[in-house]
């Protein structure tokens, strides 16, 4: 039976569930059953529980989600991130800008174990996260990059990704300087980015090529999303 633990009240969020692993992975592989990833093996999953245990224990201290409920945490971070490559196929290395918790950084990492990402977040509190997560899950091949990307920032790859709430034609700028030709940027967004869009083949369109406008909704819920990719010219 599930206990619930009452916490004090905190400008963070605090978990109030107090799941052992064993409910918790029961728990996990029922709602990615339920939402459309029946397939995603239990190996990944447990990686994935491993992570939101390390969120939830660092919450008080980092403050490094809104969401704290295993079912939130599960649909609206961990299914909406492993979603993207079903839909695009990713160029490896890749690039998450402004990762904050690890989103979607660490779950991609977990779908490709052998791939090379760097992931660059400039809060320092999120890059000392970011290092147990990489520590603590024993994940190869990631690099943490701890400052913001700005006109100094020269870190070319041919793939780019980002759920930053930084609108996209401002995110192409920063990022136009060093994006190799053929690169691509991915943009994980919610479904009311078309005047973001328009904006950006206005403004960019010397050095940005819309490639794809991908509409889709997390699995048996409300959640819409809109996944934008562009290749440099």
């Amino acid at each position: 039976m599930r206990k619930v633990k009452i916490v004090p009240l905190s400008r963070h969020r605090l978990p109030t569930e107090n799941f052992n692993f064993r409910e918790a992975s029961e728990r996990l592989e029922e709602l990615f059953r339920n939402h459309g990833l029946p397939d995603f093996s239990r190996e990944k999953r447990q990686k994935l529980l491993k992570f939101y245990f390390l969120l939830m224990k660092h919450q008080k201290t980092y403050n490094l989600t809104r969401l704290v409920k295993l079912r939130d945490v599960a649909i609206k971070h961990f299914i909406d991130c492993v979603l993207v490559p079903r839909l695009v196929k990713l160029k490896f290395p890749l690039i998450d800008m402004g990762s904050g918790a690890g989103f979607p950084g660490i779950p991609l990492k977990i779908c490709f174990p052998e791939e090379r990402i760097i992931l660059v977040e400039g809060v320092q509190k999120k890059v000392d996260f970011l290092k147990i997560v990489r520590e603590e899950l024993e994940l190869k091949n990631l690099d943490i990059i701890g400052r913001k990307i700005d006109a100094d920032f020269h870190y070319p790859a041919p793939g780019f990704i980002t759920r930053a709430v930084e609108e996209i034609p401002g995110n192409l700028r920063r990022i136009a300087h060093f994006v190799p030709k053929d690169g691509e940027v991915y943009f994980m967004k919610g479904p009311n980015v078309s005047e973001e869009i328009q904006r950006a083949q206005l403004e960019l369109k010397n050095a940005f090529e819309l490639k794809a406008d991908i509409p889709y909704q997390i699995p048996k819920t409300p959640h819409d999303r809109r996944l934008v990719v562009y290749t440099k010219l």
